[in-house]
């Protein structure tokens, strides 16, 4: 019987909607059919979410998390993806009474760095994850040392996250400003820690070794529907 894919999304629209495409995409590229996944959202309200980060009410967030959860397990899914990084904080509170598996943003990308053998690593995202520890914790557990910018530069790309690309707002001078953010530190890797960062930074114009948390997560959930 064919799997279906749950997606956890509208956090933000932006980037559930380069999640769909993505899965599309990728999935082309490795079969050339169009035997694709099947594929259910449930989405979020950014705001709400957002605003359960931001004041750190962790319980309700992880409620909300787990009712998104409960919902897609309903409708028949047999895989669940959280479309954005700054959940997966809590992943393994909602994983564990999932009923269905999940797949973890960070794990994939750990791994991702492990395969490309990096050693120092700079995180970006949004505030919320650049100051938390999800990332830092599995990074150092496996011998990769994670370096976050300075709190003025999490700021800047905090602000370009929000006041721009979740709004699909592409712009040079933000794509340079983060570059530089990128370039000023002794790295050879770099974590796109926001699913929208990769609507601004791209391999083929960064420097260092670009881990693309999306794009990771995208090929770890057709992996999975593969074996499965």
């Amino acid at each position: 019987m064919k799997k279906t894919i749950g997606i956890i999304g509208g956090i933000s629209p932006a980037s559930t909607i380069k999640y769909y495409e993505k899965i599309v995409d990728l999935y082309y590229e490795k079969n050339k059919d169009y035997y694709y996944p099947e594929i259910k959202i449930h989405s979020l309200d950014f705001q709400y979410f957002t605003d359960l980060e931001n004041n750190q009410q962790t319980e309700d967030y992880i409620d909300y998390i787990s009712n998104s959860i409960y919902s897609l397990e309903k409708s028949g899914v047999d895989v669940i993806i959280m479309a954005a990084n700054s959940p997966h904080s809590v992943f393994n509170q909602v994983a564990f009474h999932a009923n269905v598996p999940m797949i973890s943003i960070v794990e994939e990308t750990v791994k991702n760095a492990l395969k490309y053998n990096l050693k120092n690593v700079l995180l970006t995202g949004i505030n919320y994850t650049m100051k938390s520890t999800f990332y830092t914790d599995i990074f150092e557990k496996n011998g990769i040392k994670l370096l976050v910018p300075s709190d003025q530069e999490q700021d800047e790309i905090n602000t370009i996250i929000f006041d721009e690309l979740v709004i699909n707002k592409i712009t040079d001078q933000s794509r340079q400003r983060i570059l530089e953010i990128i370039n000023k530190y002794p790295i050879d890797g770099v974590i796109l820690g926001c699913t929208e960062l990769p609507l601004l930074i791209h391999q083929e114009t960064c420097p260092v070794r670009v881990l693309d948390t999306m794009t990771l997560h995208v090929e770890a959930v057709l992996n999975f529907l593969e074996s499965h």
